[in-house]
């Protein structure tokens, strides 16, 4: 896997460089992310500073815990994160051409899928419950 990748938006007016790429993908089946993907929403983690982005990004307050950003141009989606001080990011793997070939390592909030989204293969899962006992954080955010 390359140490930088680069990636970029529909339109192109928004680049993001990266090093060091987690090399996996996770799926996030909520409520709140069917409602901003349209289906679930995929995404890998990454630190901060190893994340330089260029362009027109606008961004989301989506819940009291994090934010969503996407191209103020094209609105393609780049990436959800929390609001604290710097916290990692975790991006849309659509961006980066490196990514077609990454593996699904877990999948969350499953037990709110779409039934036209069932994942297949073994992976890591957690129902809503699951996933809330081990981030309390989470607790109560909701966009119902």
């Amino acid at each position: 896997m390359a140490d930088q990748i680069e990636g970029r938006c529909l339109c192109g007016a928004v680049k993001i460089q990266l090093e060091a790429p987690a090399g996996w993908v996770g799926v996030c089946h909520c409520r709140m992310c069917q409602r901003w993907s349209g289906s679930l929403w995929a995404g890998f983690p990454a630190d901060h500073e190893t994340i330089t982005v260029t362009g027109p990004v606008r961004r989301y307050r989506s819940s009291q815990l994090a934010e969503r950003a996407f191209c103020e141009t094209c609105g393609s989606h780049l990436w959800m994160r929390d609001h604290k001080e710097g916290a990692p990011y975790d991006l849309m793997p659509g961006l980066f051409d490196e990514s077609r070939t990454w593996p699904l390592q877990g999948e969350i909030y499953v037990d709110e899928a779409m039934a036209s989204m069932a994942m297949a293969g073994q992976h890591r899962r957690a129902t809503a419950a699951e996933y809330r006992a081990k981030n309390p954080e989470t607790e109560g955010v909701s966009d119902e």
